[in-house]
């Protein structure tokens, strides 16, 4: 059983006594969990006041992309329940729910940011950035302008839960928060919500996340040959849901002895791959070869390990492989 060594401490696994103390901690640690251009909504008592029959257990409001805000339905799940029962089918049932619902979910979100002065002064903040005019709007935006979206945060991802979204057709995105306890005290492990997307948007960055058009991803000998040239694709790719709508190439970075990024596709389709959550990527033509982009001397630690998202602008111009990533 894993366990967590912190500052010569030993911390162990926590058990959660019911879903409620779960959501409780999501909601704590939204910021940290969904990052700081997020604002969560914890609504489910005022959904209940308008009639609403089928309520999630949140919904969160993205600012990642700036000039495209993005809400979500918000389904916090233990590993131990049913992932077809609890998750599949709710899913469901609040996509079903969000389309014969707009009108009400938007003035309970209205009700929302206007009863509470900090996150009206955030959403405020973010809606002009975004070149919206108010928050009226932005919500007429995100929630008639797009289909529903959904994040699973559950405490441990399995393949039976991948299976259960991998069939379902809305974009839906999965965070992982795992809790361990040493005489009461509690730490979270969590790799943040689009965390691999919003890092092009650090401070030292020059890339917006709306800019990112191409992935990157890390192949060994036989997948390359076998896979990327022979069959026009590539598969089992984790994506944010986000990143589907806007990805438009896809660079093979070949692993060592190689080291280097020496083909790039055109992608014509993304679809997920089977039942496993994930997605495959189709090429629109065989993958064209391009002069090797190698690692620079001295800078191994740079070498992808996972897909990475950049331009095809900055991939076409790059000479070394630190001049590719923003």
């Amino acid at each position: 059983m894993a366990r967590v060594l912190h500052d010569g401490r030993t911390y162990h696994p926590y058990e959660y006594d019911s879903e409620e103390e779960f959501e409780r901690a999501v909601v704590q640690h939204s910021r940290e969990i969904f990052g700081p251009d997020t604002v969560y909504f914890d609504i489910k008592k005022r959904l209940k006041n308008e009639n609403v029959l089928t309520i999630p257990d949140g919904y969160l409001l993205d600012f990642s992309f700036q000039h495209s805000p993005r809400l979500y339905i918000i389904e916090n799940e233990l590993v131990e329940h049913d992932p077809f029962r609890h998750i599949g089918q709710q899913l469901l049932k609040f996509a079903t729910a969000y389309e014969e619902s707009r009108h009400k979910l938007k003035q309970a979100l209205s009700d929302e940011i206007q009863a509470d002065s900090e996150k009206r002064t955030f959403i405020e903040k973010r809606a002009a950035e975004a070149d919206i005019r108010n928050v009226d709007v932005l919500l007429d935006e995100v929630i008639y302008g797009s289909q529903a979206a959904a994040i699973v945060v559950i405490d441990e991802i399995t393949s039976d839960l991948e299976n259960v979204l991998g069939q379902l057709t809305m974009g839906t995105d999965v965070v992982q928060l795992k809790t361990y306890v040493r005489e009461g005290d509690l730490i979270h492990h969590v790799r943040p919500f689009q965390q691999d997307v919003r890092s092009v948007a650090d401070d030292e960055k020059s890339v917006d996340p709306e800019e990112l058009d191409t992935v990157v991803v890390p192949a060994r000998r036989e997948g390359f040959e076998e896979t990327f040239i022979e069959e026009d694709c590539w598969y089992k790719i984790g994506m944010a849901s986000s990143m589907v709508e806007q990805v438009e190439h896809i660079a093979a970075y070949r692993t060592a002895p190689v080291s280097a990024i020496t083909h790039y596709a055109e992608v014509a389709s993304i679809e997920k791959y089977q039942d496993t959550g994930k997605y495959i990527l189709h090429f629109k033509e065989p993958a064209e070869e391009i002069d090797r982009i190698p690692l620079p001397d001295g800078h191994e630690g740079i070498a992808p390990q996972g897909r990475q998202y950049t331009t095809f602008a900055r991939l076409i111009e790059a000479e070394t492989l630190d001049e590719v990533f923003p």
